[in-house]
This record gives C-alpha cells, structure tokens and sequence, in this order.
C-alpha cells in the first residue's frame, strides 16, 4: 500500500498536478484501493492539525521580517560594509556579494528572500563594473541558497516540525556548513573573476569613494543590521525566547531599526508588506498542510517501518546510505519544493538512517543542503525565476551561468555529508 500511495504521488506529480492536489490524492488511495488508512475526516483533520501549531508560525514571521529588512536597505548597508575589506583583492566584490548572502540568511531565513534582496543591489551594481550580467545573476542564484542553511532557517523549522529535533540544534548545526559552502562559492568566484578579468580602474575608483565614507562611518551605518542575527540567533541559545518567539522579535527589529533608525520604510508600508508575506505564505501553509496528512498517510501503511527494515537488511555502511539520499534529495530538489519534501521525507528516512548511526541534526543538515542546490538547478529551481527576473534574463541563461557554482556547492556538499563534525561541532 505504502508503494501505491508513492506510485499514485508520482503519476499525479509528471501529470503536472499541483503538488498539494498530489499528495491529497496519494493519501486517499489507501480509501480507494480499500486497504486500511485514514478517512476524509482523518486527512482533513491531520492537515488543520498538523498545520496549526505554534514552532509552525515561525516560517510566516521570519517571511515577514525578511520582506521588511529587504525594503529597508539592509542588504545594501551589509554589502558596504564588506565591500570595504575585500572589494580591493581579486574577486573581492563577487566574494563580497556572497558574503552578504551568508549575513543576510542569517537574517531572512529564506533562499528566495535572500536571492531578490541581495541581487535587487547586486546585480546592478556589479554590471556596472563590468562583470557578466550572467555571471552575477548565476552567483546569486545559488549564493541564495545560503539563506535555508545559514540559521535562521525555514527548512530547519519544518525539519523539526517533522521530525520532533530541536530548532536550536538545528541552527547551531547549520553554521558551519554554511560557511564552508560559501567559501567554496568564494573560490570559484575568484578563479571566474582572474580567468576573465576584471575592469580594475572602474572597481578602484568604486572603493575609493567607498573607503572615503572612513569604516566608521560604515559600521555606524550598519551597525543595527548587523547587531539583528546577534539578537535572535543569541536569544535563542541563551534561552531567553523559543525560535518562535525569536521570529517574531525579529519582525519587530526589523520594524524599529527600518522606521526609526534607517527611516527607509514609514508606518504606510507596514500594511503592504503584511500583504507579501501573506502572499508567499498562504500556497507554502497549503502544501505543508497536505504534507502532514499525506506523512501520517504514510505512518498509517508502515512506510517509514519497512524503508528502515529495507536499509538496515541491506546497507552494513552509512556512507553508502548517505550517498543514496544526496543523490534522492539532489533530484527531488529539481522538481519539488524544500518544504514539501522535508515533511514527506523526513520522517520516513530518518528511522533508517539512524538505524546505521547517523546523527538526526546531521542527517536534517544534509537534507537542507541538497535541497537548497535545488533552488538553483532547473527546471524549476525557485532562485533561477528570482534573479532571472532581476536581470531580465531567461531562467535556463541563469542556470548555465549557475553550473559552476553549483559544482562548487556539490564540493563542499560531499565534505559536509561526510564529516558530520561540521554539523556537530556546537552541539
């Protein structure tokens, strides 16, 4: 039956049927076929009760704090201060532009929200030093990818949802991953940029009227957007406020520092930002709703029993294991949203997986990581349409662009997949 409800889910998704009305009609096969499962009432009440819960409403809230800090200049104020110590070496503003994507995940949680507020500054902004319009809109779209791995993060969140893990754990799990990725991205930055050249007289005469401002003046400048992740990543691990909680501090934040110390956004603008963040949020709840009852569909018909029995009687080595799952997540990744796959999958590999000693932090790190690459690679890659739409370029132009950086983010994947201390090491 659990094979049924697959087949049926994977018929309905190449038949191009959205993906919430998928899973509802894989979780209504066991009805159909007349094995045991769950009623309508059942699925119905598994998706409002699944859905409603209080770690959950953590995902709109930082939505909404990313929507706020992106329309109120941070992403810029962070560049600049960045820019400021690495603009000058080879590569330095590419590097730059990656950074502010490992800073701002920090503060948006999200790898669209990352990709649209640093590449809305960026990619401009780089063009008009003479770098590949392509380029710059390849690196974005995958750099974005940060923003689910460097905490805090969605994908993290619904992890947990999922699975019972600890949101904190998870955070913590996800620093040191993030880095390494973003200093692979970096590499290849650098090689890209002395490869092809780059117009030094137009960047020099960028960074001196940038270092004329004085570095002061800059992080006085920045000072508040930097202090944000400090104040809800601290929170969080001094137990003074839940994930929860901290996204909703972090909305406030994000208010504050942008109508009364930046004064780039007034009390006119909070309305159609709650707006956006309704917008976004309202097809995500959706699909996690039906997610949730499709997983408990799933517990129902021994799912997650009989791939644990399936690994353990025929895997002795977790290395085996795990590439297998990199290579099912990396796929899953082109088609499927991270939301989605997170609380279908999750639950059901991880019994297996830990069967063979993988740590559930560590497994939950990996399955974020390939994922998020699949925000970057077609054909439906999320951060592709993003920064497309910021450059005027079609999303399979940015995608070519993207393949290097994708390579480079598979390198530091293969490093994080199998040095779990990566993941562990602020447990």
């Amino acid at each position: 039956m659990a094979l049924w409800i697959f087949v049926v889910f994977a018929i309905a998704l190449v038949l191009a049927i959205p993906i919430s009305m998928s899973m509802v009609l894989g979780a209504v096969t066991p009805l159909v076929l007349g094995g045991a499962g769950s009623s309508i009432n059942q699925i119905i009440a598994n998706a409002f009760s699944g859905s409603d819960t209080t770690p959950i409403l953590a995902v709109p809230l930082f939505i909404l704090a990313g929507i706020i800090m992106a329309e109120g200049g941070i992403s810029r104020r962070l560049f600049n201060v960045f820019a400021y110590f690495v603009g000058n070496l080879p590569g330095g503003l590419p590097c730059a532009v990656i950074i502010t994507c490992l800073f701002y995940g920090a503060i948006s949680g999200s790898g669209p929200a990352t990709t649209a507020a640093v590449g809305a500054m960026a990619i401009p902004f780089l063009v008009d030093l003479g770098y590949d319009k392509t380029f710059a809109a390849g690196m974005i779209a995958t750099a974005g990818g940060l923003g689910v791995i460097i905490p805090p993060s969605i994908p993290f969140v619904l992890y947990s949802l999922a699975t019972g893990i600890s949101t904190g754990a998870l955070f913590l799990g996800g620093i040191l991953p993030g880095i390494f990725i973003g200093i692979c991205l970096m590499a290849y930055a650098v090689y890209y940029s002395r490869k092809h050249g780059e117009d030094k007289e137009c960047i020099r005469a960028k960074m001196r009227e940038l270092r004329g401002k004085g570095l002061g003046r800059l992080f006085l400048d920045s000072f508040w957007a930097l202090l944000s992740p400090l104040i809800v990543l601290g929170g969080i691990y001094t137990g003074y406020f839940t994930p929860t909680e901290a996204a909703c501090v972090s909305v406030f934040y994000s208010l504050i520092i942008s109508m009364f110390v930046y004064k780039s956004i007034t009390v006119h603008d909070v309305l159609p930002f709650l707006k956006t963040a309704v917008k976004t949020y309202a097809p995500l709840i959706f699909v996690i709703a039906f997610a949730i009852a499709f997983g408990r569909v799933l517990a129902l018909a021994r799912a997650p029993v009989l791939i644990e029995n399936f690994v353990v009687n025929n895997f002795t080595s977790s290395a085996a294991v795990l590439a297998g799952v990199v290579i099912l997540f990396l796929l899953l990744g082109m088609v499927m949203d991270t939301g989605p796959a997170i609380i279908i999958l999750a639950p059901i590999l991880l019994p297996a997986v830990m069967a063979l000693g993988v740590d559930p932090v560590h497994f939950g790190v990996i399955m974020v990581c390939c994922l998020s690459i699949g925000l970057a690679t077609p054909p439906f890659g999320l951060d592709l349409f993003v920064a497309g739409t910021l450059s005027n370029l079609q999303p399979m132009t940015v995608a070519r662009k993207a393949i290097p950086f994708i390579l480079a983010f598979g390198v530091a994947l293969v490093g994080i997949t199998y040095i779990p201390w990566l993941s562990l090491a602020f447990l």
